[in-house]
């Protein structure tokens, strides 16, 4: 592991917690605009990440980002009793289904060549 790509990981892992700071600001406000684009945000920085890399872990590292993000939001509230994230239908599609997309992304793996794949002999020779 290089230094460049611990960097990039680390920049896709702030950009993840920056989605998911900006879907939990958005995804009630324009219901189903605000969901969508919120979701929307988190798919574009994981398959981002996937296609960047070109591994698993491009996009594991910022689902995982998302989630601990989000995860963190959920638990903080004001003194006054205000909370980020209230009760209602918009809010558990988001958190459902960013997890969903999240682990989706990991999962699948990212188009191209095979990685691994023996050349064929040049000469057609019996092994």
């Amino acid at each position: 592991m290089n230094p460049a790509r611990l960097a990039g990981l680390l920049l896709l892992a702030v950009l993840a917690g920056a989605a998911a700071l900006a879907g939990a600001l958005v995804h009630a406000v324009w219901f189903p605009g605000g969901l969508l684009l919120a979701l929307a945000g988190t798919a574009a920085v994981c398959v981002g990440g996937s296609l960047l890399f070109g591994t698993r872990g491009g996009a594991a590292v910022p689902a995982v980002a998302w989630a601990l993000t989000v995860l963190l939001l959920i638990m903080w509230s004001r003194p006054e009793g205000d909370l980020l994230f209230g009760a209602a239908v918009s809010t558990y599609a988001y958190l459902y289904v960013g997890m969903i997309i999240g682990v989706v992304c990991a999962t699948v793996r990212p188009p191209g060549p095979p990685r691994f794949r023996r050349p064929a002999d040049p000469g057609g020779s019996p092994q």
